[in-house]
């Protein structure tokens, strides 16, 4: 067990940093295991701190010399701490040479400068530079980078870096080298270098006004073919960005680079995108709708970074989602203004509902709760939360219903005409948007400094007589760590009334019929004339607030809505709450013994959607998928995983027997013959033919078994093999030959070699036992997150009546790799801990095994910052 108390960061103690970086000269001499750079800082003191005390950061890295306006310090000039070099009482000018070496080959952790089969790669959000040379590595402190790259040409032909390419040439030892320059300041986190052997697919491409840029897209050799729908979706974010919001490429070039070995998705260091290759790397053989779809959003999320996050950037990192939520609700406007029609926004709207649900409302719940901008933390890489992220742009839509689409144009354009090259607050967001609207968003501050999800209870009266129609909203926050109580939010509540016949209601003289309820205190009244018949009320249309909300319908009034709601995204709500509520009783019955029934109402009502060839077969998908197991989970007091995956089982089986008719048909109607496209309509044609497949393979014959099977061996892209694959493996079929089969075709390509392990791992049958086999498996290993993440992550999080078995093997399990992995990396480590967080919401008997797991992890000596503050809240009561 650690000893020593890591540090707590609190956002109450910023101060601003006692020097500012004017400029920063870096150079490489690049060698795997023993990297020199030389790093010349031209510093000069903060006129608002009083501080004259120099603060370096520096993690695992070996100083050899560092000179101080010429001259070369001795060890009694400054200190040097585990992680910090301070040069106490400095000048008011200062230029420091700091000559530093570091091993690139060595360093698991993939943050700061590693090495990924053999080429150089960097990560230096949030806090990885630091781990390259020592630097005041904070994100208000911003300078203009040049950077000299220096290694063997025939071993690292490219050298790449932040900015545009100004020299470059051949040196007389077998090496070369390349000077970049970024003409933006811009924060060390925002740094990057590639030293490699890739290939790339480039083009000229003309701005709106007229200036030519160069876009590359680098891989290894042997990708170049999957590079292709990168290209466009860049190509198709730099036009939107102009035409939405009038923000253009600034560089002369924006490069995207593909790495197999990266912790996070992708990182937007300006100019030089470093990307998983799971986001770059597409084709019809080996990525299916899903990937096409994540590629899209992704490269536009880190290319529109280029403005909200590189040129207005964090002031700290408790600001992180002043970037990222921004930036996340940019690249979901993108992604819906793409596929270009109402329906596809609303499926692409549907995502998000059921990503908050599943992740997000999970987390507001649990022991890790914090609010969208955190108050404290012991690592920052913890943060990286589907709070700070969805949350964050759940937060940013919010602004835009408020305010309306005019306005909040107006508040993004005064955002960035105030804070260009500035390091910025929330604060100073939500300013710029009440200044911009004129409207007073004080309150609406709530919703960054308080924890959880709030839940909003709505009652309803009508009187015929006179034609009234009364709404009562209240809200309420349930507590979380270090807040016990809340204040109310300001919350938009989309409002609307559905008459007898399905159509809309008029709400006021000028005939709307979708309002803005603006609910502010604990309780209000909203009160509609002219009413003219009993409604069925649509509320929190488009899913306008991160909220609970609990409303008595009757399953009357649900399955009117699930038919008629012109909302589509509360037509698909309403099919969520029935299907919620039976999944909850067929639970319980299946916890006391009893038998389990369907009542066949809600049958009827999926059978009629199915039937409805006016609806696209992407929102039909959408609305025929059940609540997973674990947001079933999340409405249950004392969770029982074995209980809610046998009760789901059997609502797919039975709807599977009834409807096996229809599905065949929507089988049929929806295959997509011919040249594969990823466009949207294509996609849902597939989604809704493979999601007949996967519930007609919850009851299977042998009819089914062969549409399978012959799916599975005639199909001409990966969307369609893997569906086939993923439904016979559910079967319980002996796909023993299949598996085989795929994964001979698919030898060297990882990220299909990910899949082939996840699909196994997410199957009801794969318990630890054949989890641990497949770790066995000669393509497994530990050390490349997307391989870690496809098979332990898949079991521990996809897998949970596996996961939860009764014995507690599957605890014993996570509780081994999780320190496995923190001494090799630990960010991926902290979240596959994660997966443990909220225990005491288990069966008793199953948190016994569960708190014996967490301790053990506690106890492990040399356990990281990350994973400790992870199980060390989850302990805590």
């Amino acid at each position: 067990m650690r000893t020593d108390s890591p540090q707590t960061i609190f956002r109450k103690d910023y101060t601003p940093p006692s020097y500012l970086v004017e400029t920063v000269e870096l150079g490489f001499d690049l060698d795997p295991a023993r990297t020199i750079v030389a790093n010349r800082v031209t510093m000069r003191h903060n006129p608002d701190s009083k501080n004259r005390d120099i603060v370096l950061h520096g993690e695992d890295i070996e100083l050899v010399a560092i000179r101080m306006n010429g001259t070369e310090l001795n060890p009694g000039q400054y200190i040097l701490g585990a992680t910090t070099l301070t040069i106490k009482g400095a000048p008011l000018n200062v230029v420091l040479e700091i000559e530093t070496l570091c091993a690139p080959q060595d360093n698991t952790t993939l943050s700061g400068l590693y090495v990924s089969n053999g080429s150089f790669y960097t990560q230096c959000e949030a806090e990885g530079f630091r781990r390259i040379t020592y630097f005041p590595d904070r994100p208000d402190v911003m300078a203009v980078y040049t950077v000299m790259l220096r290694a063997d040409k025939e071993k690292y032909p490219v050298l790449l870096s932040n900015g545009n390419l100004v020299e470059e040439g051949t040196l007389p030892d077998g090496r070369h080298y390349a000077k970049w320059e970024d003409p933006f300041k811009k924060p060390s986190y925002l740094f990057a270098l590639v030293a490699a052997r890739l290939v790339c697919q480039e083009e000229r491409y003309t701005l709106k006004s007229g200036r030519e840029v160069l876009l590359q897209v680098w891989v290894e050799d042997g990708n170049l073919d999957k590079t292709d729908y990168a290209m466009q979706s860049l190509k198709n974010s730099i036009r939107w960005d102009e035409e939405r919001w009038g923000l253009e490429l600034d560089l002369d070039r924006f490069m995207i680079v593909a790495v197999g070995d990266f912790n996070m998705g992708a990182m937007e260091n300006k100019g030089l995108n470093i990307f998983n290759t799971k986001f770059v790397l597409a084709n019809p053989a080996t990525a299916t709708d899903v990937d096409y779809a994540g590629i899209e959003a992704v490269v536009g999320h880190e290319y529109f970074h280029n403005w909200t996050g590189n040129r207005v950037t964090c002031r700290d990192w408790f600001q992180l989602s002043l970037k990222e939520g921004l930036t996340v609700f940019r690249d979901q406007e993108f992604s819906a203004d793409m596929i270009g029609t109402d329906s596809g926004r609303a499926v692409t709207r549907i995502d998000q509902v059921r990503t908050l649900r599943q992740a997000q409302y999970p987390e507001d719940a649990g022991p890790m709760a914090h609010p969208v901008r955190p108050d404290s933390f012991v690592e920052i890489n913890n943060f990286y939360t589907v709070t700070v992220y969805e949350k964050g742009a759940e937060v940013v839509r919010m602004y835009l219903t408020l305010l309306g689409r005019d306005a909040f144009r107006k508040g993004m354009d005064l955002y960035f005409a105030r804070h260009d090259g500035q390091a910025v607050t929330c604060d100073d967001f939500r300013q710029a948007m009440a200044d911009a609207s004129g409207r007073d968003l004080s309150q609406f501050e709530r919703w960054y400094s308080q924890a959880g999800t709030p839940v909003v209870t709505a009652t309803s009266t009508y009187d015929a007589e006179n034609q009234v129609y009364e709404l009562t909203l209240a809200q309420q926050c349930p507590p979380t760590p270090g807040q016990p109580t809340k204040l109310p939010f300001h919350i938009p509540v989309a409002f609307g009334l559905l008459g007898a016949q399905g159509s809309d209601l008029p709400l006021n003289a000028d005939g709307d019929t979708t309002l803005i309820l603006e609910l502010m205190g604990e309780r209000e009244v909203f009160r509609f004339e002219g009413i003219a018949e009993q409604p069925v009320p649509s509320l929190l249309r488009g899913f306008s607030a991160p909220v609970i909300l609990e409303y008595p319908y009757t399953d009357e009034e649900l399955v009117h809505l699930f038919r008629h709601d012109s909302d589509p995204v509360n037509r698909w709500e309403a099919g969520q709450r029935l299907a919620m509520s039976r999944l909850l009783d067929l639970t319980a019955a299946v916890q006391q013994g009893a038998g389990l029934e369907l009542d066949y109402g809600f049958i009827a009502a999926q059978r009629a959607l199915l039937l409805d060839d006016t609806l696209d077969a992407a929102f039909r998908e959408q609305a025929l998928i059940l609540p997973s197991e674990s947001v079933v989970a999340d409405r249950m007091e004392v969770v029982d995983p074995r209980a809610i995956h046998t009760a789901r089982q059997f609502m797919r089986k039975t709807i599977a027997t009834v409807l096996r008719s229809e599905l065949l048909n929507a089988y049929a109607a929806n295959d997509t013959p011919g040249e594969y496209s990823p466009d949207a309509v294509s996609a849902g044609k597939r989604g809704l033919k493979n999601l007949a497949l996967a519930y007609l393979c919850a009851a299977p014959d042998e009819h089914v078994l062969t549409l399978a099977f012959r799916q599975f061996e005639g199909a001409t892209n990966m969307t369609d093999r893997a569906s086939a694959l993923v439904a016979l493996i559910h079967t319980g079929a002996n796909v023993d030959a299949q598996l085989e089969a795929f994964y001979q075709q698919f030898d060297g390509e990882a990220l299909v070699i990910d899949k082939w392990f996840a699909m196994q791992a997410g199957a009801p049958n794969t318990d630890v036992a054949r989890v641990r086999e497949l770790m066995q498996h000669p393509s497994f290993t530990l050390k490349t997150p997307n391989r870690a993440r496809s098979l332990l992550f898949s079991f521990c999080n996809g897998n949970p009546a596996q996961f939860h078995a009764p014995d507690g093997s599957g605890y014993e399990f996570w509780a081994e790799h999780v320190i496995k992995l923190n001494a090799l990396n630990p960010q991926v480590a902290a979240r596959l801990a994660r997966s443990m967080d909220r225990w005491r919401r288990y069966d008793p008997a199953l948190q016994v095994h569960m708190r014996t797991a967490l301790e053990r992890v506690a106890a492990a000596p040399k356990l990281s910052n990350d994973v400790l503050e992870v199980v060390s809240k989850a302990l805590s009561n």
